[in-house]
């Protein structure tokens, strides 16, 4: 008889039915997982030299958070960083509740030492997406992890249950530190090719002697024949496209940032920086030998960026021996129409259940008649009052001391202003806090323009948006024209081809201060970023969440945060941690019944 503790099997089966019907009680029917996460330097040498990175209890990349619909989530997070630290949930709409976002419009810094506990719940929410340290160029040196969002399974899923999962996480890497990087930038030396790619945290298979150093750690995928895996693919690098592709194998699409997509095959896919795929690959060969996965660098016609590919191995059982050969093809670099017409190919999967059972087509976005109008400009790095700076619509944004989300709650003046204005204004770039005035369930139609060399990625907080244009030039009112109105994919990142233009539709039904963001690093480090308010004229806590307990203070608000002098497992957590005290003591009750 299997035994836990000195309690038989079956005692201890009631023991737990009965701490689960307590959980239930007191929240409802949807569970709690927690995790309790050590964020710290590391050393590691992914490009065969040593360096410091950011690793989440002792790992590098961080664990993967693996949840299901609906499920609530509580991540204590200990910054042992010489620096203050905020986690975001790339993705992740948090319903109602944006002082969980973890990015310093809604929250201030985690300090050095102290530890900070976020709970949200991942409300009607389905897909593949990661977090990441959102201050000071952290997520240069890592800190980052995947998130997976699985259907609950009264939900059919469009596709069979594939035989694995398997989450790659591809970023651009420097070997110098993220602190030397930030005051590069600061001082308009701008980041150049990056020394190397790494998939999950790990340097390439040695494919080219002469590039590739000897003794480098690289990452291998081990699969059966015969048998369908979906990897859940990221680019969580700081500037980069890359082009993924594995060598003698298809792509089949199924799912992006959390939409079921048509499935179509794809030989190579470019993913742009912050994006999230979801494909199906079937290991269909014959296992001659190993195969490469790679993800090499894509808009870019240096011979310095040469070195800069990622190459994992794809091993079967049966494998007869190791990969050989040339790397697999990217596409032609200097075909500028190949992206665009490949990213206007994603369509969204219509007549497909996601989170709820009515299909994702259900909402007619193309029906909708939008409210709220922005033609947003971006701009290369200038000198504004003697400091480089990116800017959208000629503003670049500055963060104060005191998150705009609190400023919000407690009706300080002049922390921001609601005035950004809704295309390029002619006047001079200015260093400014201003957010854009969203009308609570309207629908807000963005143009993002880019008037940069690089292809730029955006990324919205709270909200999935319809992306249904994109083209070359300057967007007009004409451009409407092209817009696909029926089946245009709903993600939180999308790319602006330099040069060239991207509309997205947004319904402004989540209330709370979202971040839009560059997803390029660089960008968005020197201000290229806005916020939008969403604010319900008739305010009730059932729009939004109150003020969670555990809410750390600064700025103006500074003189109403207690120092950590005790430093706990959890934070003084709000309403539902102090019901899950109350649980634990009663399950300890409990158990000490059926020991005894």
């Amino acid at each position: 008889m299997w035994v836990f503790g000195g309690l038989p099997d079956s005692w201890f089966l009631l023991y737990l039915n009965l701490v689960a019907g307590l959980v239930i009680s007191a929240f409802g029917g949807d569970p709690y997982v927690f995790y309790d996460w050590d964020v710290s330097y590391s050393t590691a040498s992914p490009l065969g030299v040593k360096q410091k990175v950011i690793a989440i209890d002792g790992n590098f990349p961080g664990p993967i958070l693996e949840v299901t619909t609906n499920w609530n989530v509580v991540v204590n997070v200990k910054n042992n960083l010489d620096e203050p630290l905020l986690l975001t949930w790339n993705g992740i709409q948090h319903r109602r509740n944006s002082w969980q976002d973890g990015v310093p419009g809604t929250n201030c810094p985690i300090p050095s030492g102290w530890n900070w506990t976020y709970v949200f719940q991942v409300k009607d929410q389905i897909g593949s997406f990661f977090y990441f340290p959102s201050l000071n160029f952290q997520r240069a040196v890592g800190g980052y992890g995947g998130i997976i969002i699985n259907n609950r399974d009264v939900i059919p899923v469009p596709f069979a249950p594939p035989d694995g999962d398997i989450t790659l996480l591809i970023s651009d890497w420097y070997i110098k530190s993220h602190k030397d990087r930030r005051k590069d930038i600061e001082n308009g030396i701008g980041l150049g090719a990056p020394d190397g790619i790494l998939f999950n945290g790990r340097g390439p298979y040695r494919y080219d002697t002469s590039l590739v150093p000897d003794s480098i750690d690289y990452l291998t995928l081990n699969v059966e024949p015969g048998k369908t895996y979906r990897l859940r693919v990221h680019n969580v690098g700081i500037s980069t496209s890359v082009n993924f592709r594995i060598q003698n194998h298809n792509l089949l699409l199924v799912e992006t940032e959390g939409s079921y997509t048509v499935q179509q095959n794809y030989t190579n896919m470019d993913i742009h920086v912050g994006q999230s795929y979801s494909f199906l690959i079937t290991m269909d060969q014959n296992a001659s030998s190993d195969y490469y996965i790679v993800a090499s660098s894509r808009f870019v016609n240096s011979s310095a960026w040469a070195r800069a590919k990622g190459v994992a191995i794809l091993h079967y059982s049966n494998s007869q021996g190791p990969a050989s050969g040339p790397l697999p093809d990217p596409p032609n670099e200097y075909d500028t129409f190949f992206s665009m017409n490949q990213a206007k190919s994603i369509r969204w999967n219509v007549s497909a259940g996601a989170a709820r059972p009515n299909p994702q087509g259900s909402f007619r976005y193309g029906d909708i008649t939008v409210t709220d109008f922005y033609v947003i400009l971006n701009r290369p790095p200038e000198l504004i009052d003697g400091r480089y700076r990116t800017t959208l619509n000629g503003i670049s944004h500055l963060a104060p001391q005191t998150p705009l989300k609190l400023a919000q709650q407690f009706k300080i003046p002049g922390v921001f202003k609601l005035d950004f204005p809704n295309r390029l204004m002619n006047r001079p770039a200015k260093i400014d806090t201003s957010l854009i005035n969203g009308t609570y369930r309207g629908f807000m139609e963005i143009i993002l323009q880019n008037n940069d060399t690089t292809v730029q990625s955006y990324h919205l907080d709270g909200y999935a948006f319809f992306v249904v244009g994109m083209d070359y030039g300057v967007w007009t009112d004409n451009s409407r024209g092209i817009y696909n109105k029926w089946d245009g994919v709903a993600r939180s990142t999308t790319q602006v081809f330099p040069g060239a233009w991207t509309a997205i539709l947004v319904s402004l039904d989540n209330v709370g201060i979202w971040n839009l963001r560059a997803e390029n690093l660089d960008s968005w480090y020197l201000g290229q970023e806005v916020y939008i308010s969403v604010v319900n004229p008739e305010i009730t806590e059932k729009t939004e969440l109150p003020l969670p307990d555990n809410v750390i203070y600064c700025g103006l608000l500074s003189s109403l945060q207690k120092d950590q002098a005790q430093r706990v497992k959890f934070s003084d957590a709000p309403p539902t941690l102090k019901g899950m005290r109350i649980i634990w003591a009663a399950s300890v009750i409990l158990f000490s019944v059926f020991k005894s």
